[in-house]
C-alpha cells in the first residue's frame, strides 16, 4: 500500500542526513492521506540509509499500526496531532538541526531576521516548552505553541515544520534551520536587527506575486 508515498518517506530522510539536518537516527517524517485518514511515518531507531519500503509503517490518528511489522516512530503522536489540527497538512518534517537546535536550547524563537520566515505564515517560529520526546505531552504543547504557525521549536530538542506535501514541509524546515544559523550567528557578533510586523506584511503581500497561497501572519 502507498508504495509512491513510502518512497518519498525513504528519498527524503536520506536527504535529511545527507544535508545535516538530523544525525544517526534522530529526525522523523510522516506523509497524511486524509481520504482515508492514515498516516505514513518513518520507523523507530532505524538510520535512514538503512530503511526499505517495507519499513515505513502507517498508522491512523490514533496511533494504532494499520500496515507494517516496524515500530513507529516514537515521536507519532507529534505528527497525528498536527494532522488532527492543521487542516491543510499533508506531511511533517521533524529534525534536530543544529542551528534550530542551539535557538531550542535557549528556547528563543526564530525571529524575522530574515524575511523568508514569511514562509511559515507568521512573524515568527515559537518555541514551545520543554516536554520529554516521544509523548503526549510534547506533542500537546508543540501543537499549542505552534498556533497558526507551520513550524515550532521543541525546547532543548529541534524543530517541527508542516506543508500541503514532503518537498514542502521538508523544504520549510530546511529553510528555517538557514534563518536560524543567521540568528545565532547574528547574535554572536552584535544584536541582529529583526523586521517589524510591518515590513513582514510587505512580505507576504509580495509572496503572492510568487503564487503563493494567501498569507495572513499571526
Amino acid at each position: 500500500m502507498y508504495l509512491e508515498e513510502k518512497k518519498l518517506l525513504i528519498e527524503y530522510g536520506r536527504k535529511m542526513s545527507e544535508e545535516g539536518l538530523s544525525t544517526g537516527t534522530s529526525g522523523n517524517l510522516s506523509i497524511f492521506i486524509p481520504d482515508e485518514k492514515v498516516v505514513l511515518i518513518t520507523p523507530s531507531g532505524i538510520g535512514y540509509f538503512d530503511i526499505e519500503v517495507e519499513d515505513i509503517v502507517v498508522i491512523d490518528l490514533d496511533g494504532k499500526v494499520i500496515e507494517g511489522k516496524r515500530k513507529p516512530s516514537s515521536e507519532w503522536h507529534l505528527h497525528t496531532l498536527f494532522y488532527k489540527n492543521k487542516g491543510h497538512a499533508r506531511a511533517v518534517v521533524h529534525t534536530h538541526s543544529v542551528f534550530c537546535s542551539t535557538l531550542a536550547s535557549l528556547r528563543m524563537p526564530i525571529k524575522a531576521v530574515h524575511y523568508v520566515v514569511a514562509d511559515t505564515e507568521a512573524y515568527e517560529v515559537p518555541c514551545a516548552p520543554y516536554r520529554r520526546y516521544g509523548t503526549e505531552a510534547l506533542a500537546k504543547v508543540a501543537v499549542e505553541a505552534a498556533g497558526k504557525c507551520n513550524a515550532v521549536l521543541l525546547a532543548n530538542h529541534g524543530i517541527v515544520a508542516c506543508g500541503n506535501n514532503i518537498k514542502a514541509a521538508y523544504g520549510l524546515a530546511k529553510e528555517m534551520e538557514y534563518v536560524a544559523e543567521i540568528q545565532v550567528r547574528a547574535m554572536s557578533v552584535g544584536r541582529p536587527f529583526v523586521l517589524t510586523r510591518d515590513e513582514m506584511d510587505e512580505v507576504s503581500e509580495g509572496f503572492k506575486s510568487y503564487g503563493q497561497v494567501k498569507r495572513e501572519l499571526s
